[in-house]
Parts: C-alpha cells; sequence; structure tokens
C-alpha cells in the first residue's frame, strides 16, 4: 500500500518505513508528524482512491527522524565589462520524516 501526500508544496509517493526529505517541518527529532493533505491512496488489493483534491479521512503518520541541511549551492552573479562580481552560498534546510503508517 502506499499515499501520495502533499507536503511543503511537493508531492512525495510514500509507504511505510519510508524515510523521506521534506521541507524543514516545526518539531524536534522523535516527534510525531501526521501529514492530512493525501491526494490518492493505493491499496494492497489494488484499489485507488483518488481524491478532489484530497482523500476524505485518509491520514499518513511518520516519526521526525532528524533536522538538517542540504549541500551548499554556490550563486554567482556577474556582470561584463563593469567589474561587478557577485558570490553567495545557500543551504536549504529539510526534515528527515519516517514512514509509520497509512490510515484511511
Amino acid at each position: 500500500m502506499y499515499a501520495v501526500v502533499e507536503t511543503g508544496g511537493k508531492q512525495y509517493r510514500v509507504s511505510e518505513g519510508d524515510v523521506i526529505r521534506v521541507e524543514k517541518l516545526a518539531g524536534e527529532p522523535g516527534e510525531e508528524v501526521v501529514f492530512d493533505k493525501v491526494l490518492a491512496v493505493v491499496k494492497k488489493n489494488g484499489e485507488v482512491l483518488i481524491g478532489s483534491p484530497y482523500v476524505e479521512g485518509a491520514v499518513v503518520k511518520g516519526t521526525l527522524a532528524a533536522q538538517g541541511k542540504g549541500r551548499k549551492i554556490r550563486v554567482f552573479k556577474y556582470k561584463s565589462k563593469v567589474n561587478y562580481r557577485k558570490r553567495y552560498g545557500h543551504r536549504q534546510p529539510y526534515s528527515e520524516v519516517k514512514i509509520q503508517s497509512i490510515e484511511i
């Protein structure tokens, strides 16, 4: 059984036991996370439930495994013939979530 959930403006296909990286969520590692924006659920027998926009009563529960920052991305701006150069970096924060259960 798997589900498609929406969080942080993105969609993720999750099954029980999966570990996913999502946009940073509030909370400390070990806390429970509930995703109630479930777009679709596919049961083990092949039955598909599709929401409009969300499946009513469907909930995906998980545990916050870790908080962290992604790898550094270097940004460099340059304009020719004007001696303009600007360099900076960015590290996007993320949360790792271990999916515990999919409930309908």
